[in-house]
């Protein structure tokens, strides 16, 4: 039993460096599941005297490859991204509560408060947006900190307009069109596009390597 837990310690060990450094509140579904099953793969044959090794080994081996090849198709596609991960919502904006999006993601006021709390956040008066990450994070911007709001905004992400972000900025899709236009950029060909300090800010697909 003993070397059958050293070897899955330093085999999970090896595992999760290929899968991918992320911290544990910040897995994705996907991530969480392939680590259940691994977790107990290794329990199984641990506790199994009579099971060789290798009968554990084989389909971790095909979760690890499956968990991988997913990884790298939703890098390059984010409506498989968006499918699997999900999109940060807008939980509080310009200092008002979403309720709406709070029951769409079943996220309830005291879910909010615990994290407005464990931020260091006593009111929600102190919050100007405050956005559920697809981690279930909550990222909050503070009023005081950014009178101003120039902290960026993703307008366009792999080509693909937020249509949350305009709204929140008074804009829609023909200004955004247009000023590409005047930019002489396409939309298919923006990695990435943000806004801050009432500019838009773009980065080029074919700068990404």
């Amino acid at each position: 039993m003993l070397s059958k837990t050293l070897f899955f310690y330093f085999l999970i060990t090896i595992v999760y460096r290929i899968m991918g450094k992320r911290e544990i509140g910040e897995l994705s579904i996907m991530d969480f599941i392939v680590s259940i099953f691994i977790a107990e793969l290794a329990a199984m044959s641990i506790d199994n005297h009579n099971e060789s090794i290798f009968m554990s080994l084989f389909p971790m081996i095909i979760l690890v490859l499956i968990q991988i090849g997913i990884a790298k198709i939703s890098f390059n596609n984010s409506k498989i991204r968006t499918l699997i991960d999900g999109d940060p919502s807008v939980i509080i904006n310009r200092g008002k509560i979403n309720f709406k999006e709070m029951l769409n993601q079943r996220y309830n006021l005291d879910d909010l408060l615990v994290q407005l709390r464990s931020k260091g956040i006593k009111s929600i008066e102190e919050v100007d947006y405050a956005i559920l990450e697809t981690s279930g994070k909550l990222s909050v911007f503070k009023k005081e900190e950014d009178k101003n709001r120039s902290y960026p905004l993703p307008i366009i992400i792999e080509g693909e307009i937020q249509e949350d972000t305009l709204i929140q900025i008074n804009k829609d899709k023909k200004w955004l069109k247009e000023t590409l236009k005047d930019k002489n950029y396409i939309l298919d060909d923006i990695f990435y596009g943000f806004y801050k300090n009432n500019k838009l800010f773009l980065i080029e697909k074919n700068t990404i390597k």
